[in-house]
C-alpha cells in the first residue's frame, strides 16, 4: 500500500498493491500503522455503502459541521467515480480549493479525506457501488453540504447530473454554507 499526499493539505489517495497469483490476488486496503505513523485517523466508527443506479448520478458535496466533523476513507468496489473533496478549513493553506479523483474497482484507489472537508461524487458509469469508512456517528442535525455547481467553486463535473437528489440541489454556496457552519458550530 502506497499513501500519496494530494495538492490538498491532509487529503491522501491510497494506491494498494493486489498481490496476484494463479487464485486471484490478495490486496490489504487498510493498516492501523501505516496510518498512524502518518498522523492519520485509525478509528472509524462506521461502514457504509452507497449504490448509484446511474451513468451520471451526483451525490454531494457533503460535510458535518463541528465538533461532528468526520474523517471518511472512500473507494469504489463496482464501477467508477469522479470523487471531488472541498478544503473547507477556513485556516487551512487550501481553504477554498477542491481536487478531483478517479476510483474505479480496476485502480482499487482510496481517497482519505481528512475533518474539515466537504465530498461528493458522479458515477462515471451505471451500476456503481461506493464504500465509506467514517470516523463518527452521523448526526443528522450536523449534516450540512455544498452547492454542487457553485460558481465560485466551478467544479467541471464530467457528465451532466442524470440523477440528484433535491437536498443536493439546495444546498447553499460555499460562503453561505461556511458561515453556517461556523455559527453553527459556536
Amino acid at each position: 500500500m502506497q499513501l500519496l499526499e494530494t495538492d490538498l493539505r491532509g487529503a491522501w489517495l491510497v494506491q494498494t498493491v493486489p498481490i496476484w497469483d494463479e487464485r486471484g490476488f490478495f490486496n490489504r486496503v487498510f493498516c492501523t500503522r501505516e496510518f498512524g505513523e502518518l498522523g492519520l485517523e485509525t478509528r472509524f466508527e462506521q461502514h457504509s455503502i452507497s449504490y448509484s443506479r446511474l451513468r451520471g448520478t451526483l451525490r454531494g458535496l457533503h460535510f458535518q459541521s463541528d465538533p461532528y466533523a468526520e474523517v471518511k476513507i472512500v473507494s469504489c468496489l463496482k464501477g467508477a467515480i469522479w470523487d471531488v473533496i472541498v478544503d473547507i478549513r477556513s485556516g487551512s493553506p487550501t481553504f477554498g480549493q477542491w481536487g478531483a479523483f478517479e476510483l474505479t474497482a480496476e485502480n482499487r484507489r482510496q481517497l482519505y479525506i481528512p475533518k474539515g472537508f466537504a465530498h461528493g461524487f458522479q458515477s462515471l458509469v451505471d451500476d456503481v457501488e461506493v464504500s465509506y469508512l467514517i470516523s463518527t456517528f452521523h448526526v443528522p442535525g450536523a449534516a450540512a453540504g455544498l452547492r454542487y455547481d457553485d460558481p465560485a467553486l466551478a467544479i467541471p463535473w464530467p457528465i451532466h447530473p442524470t440523477a440528484i437528489a433535491d437536498k443536493d440541489r439546495a444546498w447553499a454556496d460555499f460562503t453561505i454554507a461556511i458561515c453556517r457552519s461556523q455559527t453553527t458550530a459556536s
